[in-house]
This record gives structure tokens, C-alpha cells and sequence, in this order.
């Protein structure tokens, strides 16, 4: 017997990923018997459209989350600690955006279409991988299963609407001012980030890798149920772009891997976009992939450093799928699956 239509909430609402999950929502045209959107009470009585329809935002109280039976949340790691195991108790799952649960043990950290089967482990809480995790994924698990993954190098360009609004009000501050001579005193940055780019998201950890680094490493080891026998290192860096995470990878694989035969895997695989021809200058750029679903991947080329080993660069939209799509996406495979 199929199960009735989800109630679906969306925590968060208002902020610059919750819309954009408002936004994928509409565009999956995803069912539910009825749906209502959350924030701080700062935020609370406003009004946001959604499918032709006004709605009032409601303040999050763990009363909101009755008879709700899936939340979809991008209102960050406090907010989430707090109110996903109030959340599950009440029998709703509880999709969380925020790095809140990433590596707890009991919780699944899922890529939809990339590791679905570890939604069947939830207990009430999924989380939803970082934005330069998530958009690696789709092109490395294939890559993966061909060849298996023995070590990888990453360098990750990433957009500032990755640090939020504040930072995409700096950029265009800053650049504006920089343009015309004048100072600048950058506080969503370390450093100017106009005409630049800053080595450095997140803290740094003891070992020197920033916290955004070893997400990296922590989270596609999560997702794709790697060992520790395998060796993954990341360089994160901050760049003058609004939307758009650009990342250039090296892996290295057990197997003997052919360039052609990869870029031919990658094009037959779902959520992926080969854009690769360099005798047409053809490759992705941040500027193709916003606003847009696919993970783009080009300059595929084997290794000179590994015997056994491609290097390519990959753009997604990281408020997309390295954010709201993938969340999207993963409260479509819980109705899908039935595991609400």
C-alpha cells in the first residue's frame, strides 16, 4: 500500500539557500499533501510566494514540527543541534544542510543517486554532504566503480555565496572600491577578496588542513565507504565568483585507466556534463554552471604524475547541488523509497 503524500517543512526558509530550495522544489514539481516554511523570529510573519501562492512564514518552535513528516533545513549548525532531534522525535525526517551531523556514526551523509541505500540507516536525521564534497561525487563515484579510487588530490575554487550573503555583498563592495582606489577593510574575509583569492575557508585544524579541507577528505570517504588505505588531500581556496565551485583533481587508481574510455563513462553518467574538446577551447567555466543541475567536467587528461591516473576539472553550482538540489534530491528518494 503506497503511503499518503508527506507534509513537508522548509527551515530556514528565507535565507539564500531556502529559496533556492523553494526554487527546486517548484522546478521537481515534488508531491506533498502540504507545506509550510520556517525561520527565526526575526524572520517569522513575513510572507514568501511559492507556486503562485503567498504563505507566512512561521518562527521555528518545536511545536512547528508537528505532523510534519519531512523538513528540509538550511538554517545552520545551531539551529539544526537543536531542533533536528526535537524533529525526529516527533516522527519527521529531518534533512539537514548544515555540517551538524555530517560524521555522526548514526546519521547517513548521502549524495541522491550516489550512496541512496544508506538513506535505509536514517533515524530521523539525514545530512546533506559539504558543497565542494557533494559536486566531486557524481563524477568520482563512476569513476570509482570502473577503476577503484586509490588516492586523490584536490584544489577546490569556490564561490563566495559559499560563506553566505554577507560575503556576496563584500565581493561587490569591494570590487566597487577597489575599482576607484580606495580602501577597503574586508570582514567577511580575512583578506580582500576583490581582484584575489584567499587560501584559506573555514579554520585551521592542528594538522594545518583547514576544517573545509578535511570535510573533503572526511565526507567522500563517508559517501563513498573508502578506507583509510585511501590517501585524500585538499587545498580549499576562496575566489572572486559569485556562484560556482570549480575544482581540479588528480586521482590516482588501482586499475589502468583510459582517457577515452572515462570521458565516455562520464558522459552516460546521470547528473553529469562532459564539456571536454580542447581543440575548441571547450571546458567549464563557473559562469555555465549557475543556475544549472549538472556537475560539468573537462580537461580530462591522464596523469603525468600517477601511472595510473586522469586529472580533470569540475564546476557545479554549489547553492545546487552542493546545497539545496542535493537536498531536494534526497527528500525525493525518501518518498520515493517510502522512509517517511
Amino acid at each position: 500500500m503506497t503511503k499518503a503524500l508527506p507534509n513537508i517543512a522548509v527551515l530556514g526558509a528565507t535565507g539564500v539557500v531556502g529559496r533556492e530550495i523553494l526554487k527546486i522544489l517548484d522546478e521537481n514539481n515534488v508531491q506533498y499533501n502540504s507545506i509550510k516554511f520556517l525561520a527565526s523570529k526575526r524572520s517569522a510573519g513575513s510572507t514568501l510566494e511559492f507556486k503562485g501562492q503567498k504563505y507566512t512564514v512561521i518562527e521555528t518552535t518545536p511545536e512547528a514540527f508537528d505532523d510534519v513528516n519531512i523538513c528540509l533545513a538550511s538554517a545552520g549548525g545551531e539551529t539544526s543541534k537543536k531542533y533536528a532531534p526535537i524533529a525526529a522525535s516527533k516522527g519527521c525526517v529531518f534533512i539537514d544542510n548544515s555540517s551538524a551531523f555530517r560524521m555522526d556514526e548514526d546519521v547517513p551523509l548521502v549524495i541522491a543517486g550516489v550512496n541512496d541505500e544508506d538513506l535505509r540507516k536514517h533515524h530521523g536525521i539525514i545530512a546533506n554532504p559539504n558543497c565542494s564534497t557533494s559536486q566531486l561525487m557524481l563524477p568520482l563515484k563512476a569513476l570509482d566503480d570502473k577503476y577503484k579510487v586509490k588516492r586523490m588530490i584536490v584544489s577546490t575554487y569556490q564561490a563566495v555565496s559559499g560563506a553566505g550573503l554577507k560575503a556576496i555583498n563584500e565581493l561587490t563592495d569591494n570590487t566597487k572600491t577597489n575599482l576607484v582606489g580606495m580602501p577597503y577593510e574586508p570582514s567577511a574575509f580575512k583578506y580582500e577578496i576583490a581582484f584575489n583569492v584567499i587560501p584559506q575557508i573555514d579554520v585551521f585544524c592542528e594538522n594545518g588542513y583547514t576544517k573545509e579541507e578535511m570535510k573533503v577528505t572526511n565526507e567522500t570517504r563517508k559517501i563513498l565507504h573508502f578506507d583509510e588505505n585511501v590517501k585524500i588531500s585538499c587545498t580549499a581556496v576562496r575566489v572572486p565568483v559569485y556562484i560556482g565551485h570549480s575544482e581540479a583533481v588528480s586521482v590516482e587508481f588501482e586499475n589502468d585507466v583510459d582517457v577515452n574510455e572515462a570521458r565516455e563513462l562520464l558522459k552516460n553518467t546521470d547528473g553529469v556534463e562532459v564539456r571536454d574538446d580542447v581543440s575548441t577551447y571547450t571546458y567549464p567555466t563557473p559562469k555555465d554552471a549557475a543556475g544549472k543541475n549538472p556537475v560539468y567536467v573537462g580537461r580530462m587528461r591522464k596523469s603525468i604524475a600517477f601511472d595510473k591516473g586522469l586529472d580533470f576539472f569540475c564546476v557545479a553550482d554549489n547553492l545546487r547541488i552542493g546545497a539545496a538540489l542535493n537536498t531536494v534530491r534526497i527528500a525525493q528518494k525518501v518518498i520515493e523509497m517510502e522512509l517517511y
